[in-house]
């Protein structure tokens, strides 16, 4: 790779690195801010509610790096254009390919990085993520018990708690059981925590009374230092983790069990999903073609270029929606999944042609002032 090559690529990275964290930054701050749940009504550690967070980031840079390329390219080539620098280079006779050659380099680099994320990492990152909120969702210290509300976790089992600690400690309990044969039992302690008793889960309860009135009318009243209340009837779960179509790998999504009902009648949305993975990365391309035709699309011009960056801005938002919207489509009709791949691969073409519509004047007039010289210079 040559100097000014080299040059060119550092003055595009840059940049496009800078974007990209800063977008994920701003898109991690939204998913935590949704993801509070875990912590204020499922009482989870920060720890998980840090992975789960964590979790969603393969998803989320593959959302925001056409975005993140897309401004840094525009930043970085208004200022080469506005210092003259990419005048300069076709006035010394590079090509128009020359020139856009390092930020179509890195654009493929972009989008080869990103088609990895997508086959790979998401659906591992996701299947982790549905794995952790499982066991959220059936944490029994979670759901047997929310601070100041009675709880129905099971049928003909209530049980409250005056406050909960961030260890999970239980204060002043109170639990009332009505069995299948019709006596109730009533439980209250002062203190209690969930735990394991010999492998299977367990209440443990201190300082604290029993109260079991029988179906015949007898009442029996016993106060014990510790109680274990066997958890292990609310343990017992027949509910499975299903994967959704944004947690398969690729040949899941291609070739899926048609054995399976879910699969069977959800066939054409894994296939969208499938091709949206592949055609995905493209628009890395897509929009560091359009940021280019932006800059070096028109003649050079001191004052900005403003109106045409608007331009190609709104025409980068439309091609994203479109992308979208094809998507979506794809989920009724598999032949639409060639739209996937047409949208990006048009929006790269209708750029390049703004590029290239013009040809570069090599020749420069020393009697021209020095601005004319330059207006010449086509970019």
């Amino acid at each position: 790779m040559r100097l000014i090559d080299r040059y060119l690529l550092r003055q595009l990275l840059g940049p496009v690195v800078l974007a990209t964290l800063a977008l994920t930054a701003v898109a991690l701050l939204s998913q935590s801010l949704a993801g509070l749940d875990l912590i204020v009504n499922q009482r989870q550690s920060a720890l998980v509610f840090l992975k789960v967070t964590l979790l969603y980031m393969p998803q989320l840079i593959n959302l925001i790096l056409p975005i993140a390329v897309f401004v840094a390219a525009l930043v970085a080539l208004n200022r080469l254009h506005t210092e003259q620098e990419i005048v300069v280079c076709f006035a010394g006779g590079m090509s128009r390919w020359r020139v856009i050659s390092p930020a179509i380099r890195l654009a493929c680099t972009i989008a080869f990085l990103a088609l990895l994320l997508n086959i790979f990492v998401q659906p591992l990152s996701f299947r982790t993520l549905r794995q952790e909120l499982f066991q959220v969702r059936t944490d029994l210290a979670a759901t047997l018990v929310r601070e100041g509300e009675f709880t129905e976790p099971a049928p003909g089992l209530t049980v409250y708690a005056q406050s909960v600690d961030g260890q999970g400690n239980l204060r002043n309990l109170f639990i009332h059981q009505i069995k299948p044969d019709g006596a109730t039992t009533t439980y209250t302690a002062e203190q209690g925590r969930v735990g394991r008793a010999q492998g299977r889960p367990a209440l443990f309860m201190k300082n604290g009374s029993n109260q079991e009135f029988s179906g015949r009318g007898v009442l029996n009243y016993l106060t014990f230092d510790e109680y274990i209340f066997d958890l292990e009837p609310l343990a017992n779960s027949d509910e499975l983790i299903h994967y959704k179509p944004s947690d398969r790998y690729l040949h899941e999504l291609f070739f899926p069990d048609l054995q399976q009902d879910w699969e069977r009648r959800n066939r054409l949305e894994l296939l969208a999903e499938g091709n949206a993975r592949l055609a995905s990365p493209l628009y890395n391309i897509a929009f560091m073609a359009l940021a280019l035709a932006a800059i070096i699309g028109g003649g050079f011009s001191r004052f900005g270029y403003g109106r045409r960056i608007a331009v190609i801005g709104a025409i980068a938002a439309l091609v994203r929606l479109a992308g979208f919207l094809v998507q979506s489509a794809c989920e009724d009709n598999a032949w639409l999944n060639i739209g996937q791949y047409a949208v990006p691969l048009l929006c790269v073409w209708g750029a390049m042609a703004a590029i290239f519509r013009q040809k570069v004047s090599r020749y420069i007039d020393i009697t021209r002032p020095r601005a004319d010289v330059l207006a010449g210079a086509r970019a």
